[in-house]
């Protein structure tokens, strides 16, 4: 995987980080509402299923910025991966667990579905986190059972873990709208409020971009 070493002494953010790495360990969790009805109606539309295509939606939005792609090499030195891929769970409502699993990000929409649904199908008998996941991941859940109000996740590591940790809730029509709860979870050490913000309008420009047909995507 390719990534870049960061030098915390000439890095623009070196002493924020620090201050958050060494001093006060602090992991930020916002929740949003947002719209996914322009979303559905796309994948509908083109015969894709929603999740893949939500995690494509909020996976473009992290390979956009910096601040998502933070991590660590083998030898502990801070580095910034070129890409990030979503590990996802897939629930098996059969017997209520979950196979985890990674799929690499890809650009075209059509194309990481399709690689997504291979990879389901590959793994439809695990009922485990899939063997050799690659290091440059951010997680991805979903809670379509309840739309919730809040969730927040705590990673119980050193305090050290820097990728998104993404999810989101039940959708509820609302007129013409379908909303929808979306969540992330960032360190404080590699991003702040702004960052935080700008996630999730950008995840609904996205999407709303989709449902008028503008939006970056191939086939």
């Amino acid at each position: 995987m390719d990534y870049q070493k960061i030098d915390r002494n000439t890095w623009a953010r070196g002493e924020l980080f620090a201050f958050y790495i060494d001093r006060m360990r602090v992991v930020m969790s916002l929740t949003v509402d947002i719209d996914a009805a322009p979303l559905a109606a796309f994948a509908k539309r083109n015969g894709l299923k929603f999740y893949p295509a939500m995690i494509w939606t909020v996976s473009s939005v992290i390979n956009r910025h910096d601040e998502f792609k933070y991590g660590w090499d083998a030898d502990g030195s801070l580095i910034r991966w070129e890409q990030v891929w979503p590990s996802y769970a897939h629930f098996h409502p059969e017997d209520q667990a979950f196979t985890k699993m990674v799929t690499p990000y890809e650009e075209d929409l059509f194309a990481f579905h399709a690689r997504f649904m291979r990879d389901r199908e590959r793994c439809r008998d695990l009922r485990a986190v899939v063997p050799d996941q690659p290091p440059n991941f951010f997680d991805v859940s979903c809670l379509p059972w309840v739309r919730y109000r809040h969730f927040d996740l705590h990673v119980f590591d050193e305090g050290t873990f820097l990728a998104p940790v993404v999810t989101w809730g039940r959708m509820e029509a609302e007129g013409e709208k379908r909303m929808m709860p979306l969540t992330m979870n960032i360190h404080h050490a590699v991003a702040d409020g702004f960052h935080l913000s700008r996630f999730f309008t950008e995840v609904q420009e996205q999407i709303d971009a989709l449902g008028a047909g503008g939006a970056p995507w191939t086939r």
